[in-house]
């Protein structure tokens, strides 16, 4: 399965990858009532590393430890190595379009488990990411631009 979603912002592509590849901002630009906390992983994200944290949503614990690769100034992606789904692949690709104009494209690719509690837990998370990802380019702008 796969969703994506893009948008653009008045950045330069340094400055929105960097902006990206720092673990702080997935708290940043993470919305409410959604909580994430970062248990381990580099202040600046670089190929190879990984990154630990929790999803609060509401009173429910969900572990995510994610693996960084390819990453470049036009972009890098994270792998789950576990968590909620079988299989995540997010890409996140900053496109230069000119005029210190960048365009952020994600794409996931994802595959639900076959477990009663984490195929709901998938399912639901899934139907949440169109406004997951609209408030992420929202904050993303508002701090960036």
């Amino acid at each position: 399965m796969a969703f994506k979603h893009e948008f653009t912002l008045a950045a330069p592509q340094e400055k929105v990858s960097h902006f990206h590849r720092r673990r702080q901002s997935l708290v940043e630009i993470t919305p409410p009532p959604m909580i994430v906390r970062i248990q381990d992983g580099p202040e600046i994200l670089s190929s190879g590393d990984e990154l630990r944290f929790t999803l609060w949503l509401g009173p429910f614990p969900i572990r995510w430890h994610a693996v960084i690769d390819g990453v470049s100034e036009a972009g890098f992606a994270d792998r789950q190595i576990s968590g909620p789904f079988t299989h995540w692949d997010h890409r996140h690709a900053f496109i230069e379009r000119g005029d210190s104009l960048t365009t952020v494209r994600d794409e996931i690719e994802y595959t639900y488990k076959r477990h009663l509690f984490w195929g709901v837990v998938g399912r639901l998370f899934v139907l949440g990411l169109p406004v997951l990802f609209a408030y992420r380019a929202w904050r993303t702008k508002r701090l960036l631009c």
